[in-house]
């Protein structure tokens, strides 16, 4: 009774951009079959990408050559892509299989503000990162519970946590900073901690990137994230178990959201209930610009993370040469409709 396994072999196709993933496709890997296709439209989607980012380099240095191009300039782009860019890469994850978190930025509020508290500070070091990520994961448990087993739309679902943890974060601090007062949790984000010039907080982006870049590329969890967003039932068919699968992936863009929360602390030196504000739409915008579809079935973590690059360097172009930060959205809206044209044709493209 149980042999479909045929279904499952549709993932490959529709792997990463930055690799061919982890598994050829029922079609095969020779010249000219649709794998060897759809590979090379993620060749050009991830150089298209890089394009633009050198574009944009190419603009920013020079209308301010002295300013962008400077070290603590490149320094600073890199260390505010990397909270944002932790959760992007959580999300990409969802997305890929078809869902949709619009409580990370929420969820990275109420951990900060969890882990900021003067009950949790007296644990030091250990206690702020500990706390962040346990807020992290309980939210993105309950998330996959409602989605999973709740038979919740996600849209719904996520906005419920949206709303809430907003709310126990404003709770927690009564509209108040949380100042942190460990001294080393505050020198991670000190020039003296840099290594080589790089900011721990880099560091850990990059880190995150590259693990997850090979769980979805490399690991069974990957195919099976990509075979539920491509097709569940499929998926389910072919043994897979749709529900665990949805519940672990809400999991990981908790955990992915803990994780940005210790990072923003350690760059803001506080915890604030108005942390993460609208980082569900740029994460989501960088994961569409970098190829993930947001109908589920393809996700690209390279990609995902040259979206976050192009968002914060255009807004740091945007930053130094003094203009509206309004023009800035403008921009940034721009781009996603865009982004979106462009999947439309490249995804009905045999």
């Amino acid at each position: 009774m149980t042999q479909p396994a045929t279904p499952a072999r549709q993932e490959g196709p529709l792997l990463d951009g930055g690799g061919p993933g982890s598994g050829k496709s029922a079609s095969g890997g020779g010249d000219g079959s649709p794998w060897s296709a759809r590979l090379f439209r993620a060749d050009v989607r991830t150089l298209s990408l890089i394009g633009v980012l050198v574009g944009l380099a190419l603009i920013g240095g020079l209308t301010k050559p002295d300013a962008f191009l400077a070290t603590s300039n490149v320094q600073l782009i890199l260390t505010q892509a990397s909270v944002i860019g932790v959760v992007t890469v959580g999300m990409t994850f969802v997305i890929t299989s078809g869902g949709i978190d619009l409580s990370v930025g929420a969820i990275v509020a109420l951990a900060s503000v969890w882990a900021t508290t003067v009950a949790t500070q007296e644990y030091g070091f250990a206690g702020i990162l500990f706390t962040a990520v346990i807020v992290g994961l309980g939210c993105g448990l309950v998330n996959g519970v409602l989605i999973a087993y709740g038979g919740m739309v996600p849209f719904i679902a996520t906005l419920a946590m949206l709303a809430s943890a907003r709310g126990l974060a404003l709770q927690i601090t009564e509209g108040k900073t949380q100042m942190v007062t460990i001294p080393s949790v505050l020198d991670l984000g000190e020039r003296d901690a840099y290594l080589l010039g790089i900011p721990p907080l880099v560091l850990v982006f990059a880190a995150v990137t590259v693990i997850g870049w090979l769980v979805l590329n490399r690991t069974t969890f990957g195919r099976r994230t990509v075979a539920v967003g491509g097709n569940a039932e499929a998926a389910r068919l072919a043994g897979i178990d749709v529900r665990r699968q949805r519940l672990y992936l809400y999991l990981l863009s908790g955990l992915c959201c803990g994780i940005a929360a210790f990072l923003l602390i350690v760059l803001a030196g506080s915890g604030q209930n108005t942390n993460g504000n609208l980082y569900e739409l740029d994460a989501i915008a960088a994961a569409i610009i970098g190829g993930t579809l947001l109908s589920g079935g393809r996700g690209t973590v390279t990609g995902s993370v040259l979206g976050v690059l192009i968002f914060i360097t255009i807004q740091n172009i945007f930053a130094l040469n003094n203009l509206e930060s309004a023009t800035q959205q403008i921009a940034k809206g721009a781009i996603i409709v865009a982004a979106v044209l462009v999947q439309r044709r490249t995804s009905h493209t045999p």
